[in-house]
């Protein structure tokens, strides 16, 4: 599904097989790095990928009003949902924005499409902005995502309120060593800000 909806908004697809399960998740990044390119803005790609996210109808966030126990059933879901996309992950506790503590994070050990990928705009305009975005806006669930780019691990906290993009410390990660994005694969900018995580 994210391989047919970034290839839609890149305008290309790979051509790497569809059911050969690695050669299926590569071709999902390859497909990313096209839109990234397609879309050289921080804003261009986060909009893009945000547009082409379902809209979630007012009765539903009605219906499920943001809550520690929601924040609670969204954490526990997770890692199972969501590991074929990003690998092993465990609930644990986090600070969130009702109370001090609340058991709704998600520790993703070591993201799977970060480290095959190998590029922080990737990482922060396709998935933790748009996905950010999509929990606080259109599901009214606040969800804060830390990527760390050291060890590729990140911290879904459901219930906290992500800052402002222009505030969030992952723009201003030093362009990747493994980054086959930017113009000089990284690997003469590596403590620079990485270029397409300007806004």
């Amino acid at each position: 599904m994210c391989r047919v909806a970034y290839g839609r908004l890149a305008g290309w697809q790979s051509d790497k097989g569809w059911t050969q399960g690695g050669e299926t998740y590569a071709g999902m990044v390859d497909v990313s790095r096209a839109l990234v390119r397609a879309r050289p803005t921080a804003v261009a790609q986060r909009d893009a990928v945000i547009a082409g996210l379902p809209r979630v109808p007012a009765w539903f966030r009605r219906a499920f009003p943001a809550s520690r126990w929601g924040a609670r059933v969204n954490a526990a879901v997770t890692p199972s949902f969501f590991k074929w996309l990003v690998g092993p992950a465990s609930v644990i506790e986090v600070e969130v924005d009702a109370g001090p503590v609340n058991r709704s994070g998600v520790r993703i050990d070591k993201c799977r499409y970060l480290d095959e990928a190998g590029c922080a705009a990737m990482c922060v305009n396709l998935c933790q902005q748009p996905v950010q975005s999509f929990f606080t806006e259109q599901l009214g669930m606040p969800l804060t995502m830390t990527p760390d780019f050291g060890d590729g691990s990140c911290v879904m906290a459901f219930g906290k309120t992500p800052p402002p993009a222009a505030d969030d410390p992952a723009r201003s990660t030093p362009c990747l060593a493994a980054c086959s994005v930017a113009s000089d694969g990284g690997k003469e900018s590596p403590s620079r800000q990485c270029p397409s995580l300007r806004l």
